[in-house]
């Protein structure tokens, strides 16, 4: 089989002002990068507001295209800005979360990475930040369940910054496993070891700043048990690059031959439990030759898993 890349020019066309780190060029340096790659592209439809009722609240939807700026930038919520082509780009993100979804359960790829903008994982019931709109793969976990008839899934982020909006939106859920990897002390501050959740299902893995992948990988090895033990029957990657050691947000040691290795140790644990099916989600990075070198490792060891 293949592993699809999921992507749409719409998601070029969301524009911060300038000198902000979530920027077009971030998804230009991954698609250079992933351009020679032999990947089963699909473009990323528009999500449809009933697949973002699942995790948002209707009145928050609806204010969304209200938000849109004629001209301009538009601030939305601290470093969260839009422009007057980022509902597209929204929308497509979230649809292309859904899309790999449905591309992986019906077996039109073995997984999926989803190359769009803007991120997810900081977006919470009626509240955008940390560059996030609406929270992709939580709607993609969602849609997994509710479409695909799943009982149970997990959704493992590795981003450097704690996925506090996938957890307010899944916490509640029995059926989901989630869990977060990140710097801390770091923004937005949350994801303590403490927050395990209304069911035990949220496991948080705070890492010490300036620690490498060896700390990484002693601290997903124990969180990997617990996914086992959870039976995904699919697994979910928020995958933020921005643990990179030249990234400028935060001060993590990771480099790209590190995603590549707990890549490949996800890819190989949903081969056990759930018949390979992997969904990726592109979170962030920023560093940008750092974000094009440790995606481009993530993505052959997809690649590889899908062989």
């Amino acid at each position: 089989m293949t592993t699809a890349l999921i992507t749409h020019p719409d998601c070029l066309k969301h524009v911060n002002p300038p000198g902000a780190p979530e920027q077009v060029a971030r998804l230009q340096y991954i698609l250079r990068a992933l351009e020679d790659l032999d990947l089963e592209r699909i473009e990323a439809p528009k999500v449809t507001n009933d697949r973002i009722a699942l995790c948002h609240d209707p009145e928050y939807i609806a204010s969304i295209p209200g938000l849109i700026p004629a001209s301009d930038i538009a601030w939305v919520d601290g470093d969260t800005y839009l422009s007057p082509t980022s509902l597209d780009a929204i929308y497509r993100s979230a649809g292309g979360a859904v899309q790999a979804v449905d591309t992986v359960m019906t077996g039109g790829a073995k997984n999926a990475f989803v190359a769009t903008r803007p991120p997810g994982h900081h977006a919470e019931h009626a509240i955008a930040m940390g560059f996030c709109i609406f929270g992709n793969i939580a709607i993609a976990a969602k849609h997994a369940m509710q479409a695909h008839g799943l009982s149970r899934v997990a959704v493992l982020d590795f981003d450097v910054h704690h996925g506090n909006g996938t957890q307010a939106l899944l916490q509640d859920d029995p059926r989901v496993l989630f869990v977060s990897s990140h710097q801390s002390p770091l923004w937005p501050g949350s994801g303590m070891t403490d927050e395990v959740g209304p069911h035990g299902t949220i496991i948080n893995l705070p890492l010490s700043p300036g620690s490498d992948g060896r700390t990484m990988h002693a601290a997903w090895d124990r969180a990997l048990k617990r996914v086992e033990d959870h039976k995904p029957e699919m697994i979910l990657i928020s995958a933020g690059f921005d643990a990179h050691q030249d990234d400028p947000l935060a001060s993590l040691n990771w480099t790209a031959a590190d995603f590549a290795s707990i890549t490949q140790k996800i890819c190989k644990l949903a081969e056990t439990l759930c018949e390979g099916r992997v969904v990726s989600v592109l979170e962030g990075g920023y560093d940008l030759d750092a974000l094009a070198a440790s995606a481009r490792a993530h993505v052959i060891e997809l690649m590889k898993a899908a062989t």
